[in-house]
């Protein structure tokens, strides 16, 4: 059984690693203001962002899907770790050794599956560049320096070969501990009838990394005329490798793509190598699949789908590189970002054009770009003999639905007019109207899935809502009923300097909304505001942790994440939102107490309704200096 972290050495992983340093490795971040940085949330798919991240606080909240936590969270929800993985691979990052208990450390035994796969692919990737200096693979070497890659360049891209024998790899990574259990589950090695063999044998290999900088899988390319299988051959699908979930040269690409709100999709691993040693540094590609919709999502974190941002698609002008195209255009409207198609005269692709024309032609490649919308019509109308009325309407009739799905109605209409004129209709007007009723009557069957989500307000009345149903607390806790108790609860969790030590004597009944209510009583059971105020980013895990399950826990981080209302935030403020919290309980309380007196009085109790008015007076003069003198009075 795997021992248990040592509580201190997690404690240090969290403290080492800075959330925002490990969330900028997987989406751009731009400021969001009081500290804060926003982006694209990478757990559901949004167009503005609403993910937040608190540099101070060592918390993330995303506003849409109520997905939140700390560091080691974050790593562990977004690559689907165990606890102790995420733990461990920031440990790896900050240089930090790992105590466990219950045993003790032992790497073997005591690793999740994700990271042990992960060390060996890094094994691998060390061993199979180590094989390209020797004399077996002068192919491999010959094969680059042919296409204009040097020693420098294989480097970078840490460019391998594996070796035609049998159980090479094998061999070397059991010497390293890892077991034929791991190597068949890596994808790096399979059954062979007297145990494992390699999977790529005499072959130059490109390690694939996720966006981490992870190798988590291999693109192996045949160069002997002796070996009978694909051209290309790449890792299986294995428990860290899934194709349609990795750009290969994402991990160089994406500081850039960020940077420059530009990402180029070329098709090969020697296409990103000629791009990135030409200066295009943005370029990045699929890995023996379909440019698709998880590919999508990748981009789009880095390029945060601002005004600016552009996608760049460099297929071939073959006619799979243009079936290609057209596919990737199907998916086009799930980006905000503008698409364009850029193709090399002679239908060379940029490694053949960085050979022919040199880097100033493959840096050029991209310039004279068209909009891939432009390109996807082009390829439609071309099949038509446009010079018959019948081929001008069949044509017409397929890339009607094409533009229809265009969601900017300005920009529709003015591809419609675009295409009237490729397809030379001159009653412009009749192509926009048509195209008009096509997305109308797209719309109408999208609406066939029912009515539009319900959900109550703070005050219990359904409404109507456009947005999905999340189940966290928070998308009902909005109404101005509960806003002072929610802009308290913020105070007393990320300044609880300014609140203490009267936010301590609040119950939990002073705060109407069960979830605000839980959240008092778990900063309790951590130890009070007054002992917050001394702890610093401690203070906010013992509340996380002091949370008695998931939902209390991610209302938490929300509320120590989201800005507090005012730019201003002092002791003035902090104390008005005492007073009205307080208030508002006093008020319901003298509510209370005057619907228990004429009770009381239509029965006659004459003890128990003294009892009763007396209480209700010490409550009434309460109210008034609470109104009269403010936080004072507390």
């Amino acid at each position: 059984m795997a021992g248990r972290i040592n509580d201190e050495d997690v404690k240090a992983v969290r403290d080492a690693v800075p959330i925002d340093a490990v969330v900028s490795e997987y989406l751009s971040l731009r400021n969001a203001g009081g500290g804060n940085l926003k982006g694209l949330c990478p757990f559901h798919d949004e167009k503005s962002p609403s993910f937040q991240v608190s540099p101070a606080k060592g918390l993330f909240h995303c506003f849409g899907c109520q997905e939140g936590g700390d560091t080691i969270t974050f790593v562990r929800k977004v690559d689907h770790l165990t606890f102790s993985e995420a733990v461990e691979r920031l440990a790896a990052k900050a240089g930090i050794t790992l105590r466990y208990e219950e045993g003790g450390y032992n790497p073997s035994h005591q690793r999740g599956e994700r990271i042990r796969l992960i060390e060996a692919h890094k094994a691998a990737a060390e061993f199979y560049a180590k094989q390209l200096d020797g004399p077996e693979a002068e192919t491999g070497r010959r094969f680059l320096a042919e296409r204009g890659f040097d020693q420098a360049a294989a480097t970078h891209f840490g460019i391998g070969y594996s070796p035609v024998g049998w159980d090479h790899l094998t061999r070397y990574l059991r010497g390293q501990g890892f077991t034929d259990k791991e190597l068949i589950t890596s994808g790096l090695a399979q059954d062979g009838r007297r145990g494992p063999v390699d999977r790529f044998r005499g072959r130059l290999m490109w390690p694939i990394r996720d966006i981490g900088g992870e190798v988590v899988g291999f693109g192996a390319r045949r160069l002997r005329e002796d070996d009978n299988g694909p051209k290309y051959l790449n890792t299986p699908e294995t428990p860290i490798y899934r194709k349609s979930q990795v750009l290969y040269g994402i991990d160089l690409a994406k500081k850039d793509i960020a940077k420059a709100s530009r990402a180029v999709v070329v098709e090969g691993y020697t296409d990103v190598m000629a791009c990135h040693l030409a200066g295009i540094t943005t370029a990045v590609a699929t890995c023996g699949t379909a440019f698709g919709q998880d590919h999508i999502k990748i981009l789009r974190r880095l390029l945060m789908d601002n005004g600016s941002a552009r996608v760049i698609f460099t297929f071939d002008g073959d006619a799979a590189g243009q079936k290609a195209a057209l596919r990737a255009f199907e998916d086009d409207q799930k980006f905000a970002a503008e698409t364009y198609i850029a193709i090399a005269p002679d239908g060379m692709d940029p490694c053949d054009l960085r050979l022919a024309k040199g880097d100033e032609a493959v840096a050029d490649l991209v310039e004279p770009r068209t909009p891939l919308f432009e390109f996807a019509l082009r390829q439609i109308v071309s099949r038509y003999d446009l010079e018959t009325p019948a081929g001008r309407a069949a044509a017409l009739d397929e890339a009607g639905p094409v533009v229809a799905r265009i969601k900017s109605a300005s920009s529709q209409h003015e591809v419609a007019v675009q295409l009237a004129g490729m397809l030379g209709i001159l009653d412009t007007q009749f192509v926009v109207r048509r195209i008009g009723q096509l997305a109308r009557w797209a719309r109408d069957r999208g609406s066939d899935a029912g009515p539009a989500p319900r959900r109550a307000d703070g005050a219990g009345h359904a409404i109507e809502t456009s947005a999905p149903r999340f189940s966290g607390p928070a998308l009902n806790l909005r109404s101005p009923a509960f806003t002072t108790e929610r802009e308290l609860l913020k105070l007393a969790l990320q300044r609880p300097e300014l609140v203490s030590p009267a936010f301590d004597a609040y119950g939990s009944d002073e705060f109407t909304a069960a979830p605000y209510a839980a959240v008092r009583e778990a900063i309790e059971e951590a130890g009070g505001a007054e002992l917050g105020a001394d702890l610093g980013m401690d203070y906010l895990t013992r509340v996380r942790e002091a949370a008695p399950d998931d939902t209390v826990r991610a209302m938490v981080t929300e509320l120590a994440v989201e800005a507090i209302r005012r730019r201003t935030v002092d002791e003035v403020y902090a104390g008005e939102q005492l007073v009205k919290v307080r208030l508002r309980a006093v008020e319901r309380r003298i509510r209370d107490l005057q619907g228990t007196f004429t009770r009381v009085a239509a029965q006659g109790d004459q003890t128990q309704l003294a009892s009763v008015q007396n209480e209700l007076w010490v409550l009434q003069q309460y109210d008034r200096s609470l109104r009269n003198n403010g936080a004072q009075a507390l």
